[in-house]
């Protein structure tokens, strides 16, 4: 006996014959917001990444010294959020929702990573305006890749990477609308 129409899984799993070890992946997903000052619009920032990510942000300081901007060289001006695994996932899944699912495909660079911006953190389903923080916005950056992929940033022998272990900006595009259902604007 069969299952009902809207029981049957809308993905396929992929070919018995298919390597898995070949399927493009989320390496890590980096959320940064800059505010370029420190004191209190930082701490701001950092709380509302905290409360979209669910992860304790890390301050982010700048490299030089910007009298023009009021800058000093290790300054804290903003913050960021490193997610990995499934927690990456989820996060750009709700992430593209905000964005009503929707990227520019100029945003995929040739080695397959991407990224954009989101205006407000009001944007994700479930947050409200706190007038108490205000309005902000952060950028998401993802970077792309296969099983192997450390192989550069390994302690003992580091090499290039392979090309083979590279992803393109196809195989993104192809992750990202059979796994995410992003819409890709051409």
């Amino acid at each position: 006996m069969s299952a009902p129409p809207s029981a049957v899984p809308t993905t396929q799993p992929p070919p018995p014959t298919a390597n898995v070890h070949r399927a493009v992946r989320v390496i890590k997903v980096v959320v940064n917001t800059g505010v370029g000052e420190s004191g209190e619009a930082r701490t701001k920032a950092a709380r509302v990444l905290e409360m979209v990510t669910h992860q304790k942000p890390v301050a982010t300081r700048s490299h030089s010294t910007n009298r023009d901007f009021g800058i000093r060289k290790g300054q804290e001006i903003g913050a960021k959020v490193t997610l990995r695994g499934p927690t990456a996932l989820e996060f750009l899944g709700r992430a593209f929702e905000a964005r009503d699912k929707q990227l520019d495909v100029d945003s995929i660079d040739r080695n397959g990573n991407f990224s954009f911006g989101i205006a407000d953190y009001t944007d994700f389903t479930g947050m409200k305006y706190d007038p108490q923080i205000g309005i902000h916005g952060m950028d998401v950056a993802v970077e792309m890749g296969r099983a192997g992929f450390r192989i550069r940033q390994r302690r003992v022998q580091p090499r290039a990477l392979p090309k083979e272990l590279r992803s393109s900006r196809e195989e993104t595009r192809a992750f990202l609308t059979q796994t995410l259902g992003v819409t890709l604007l051409e």
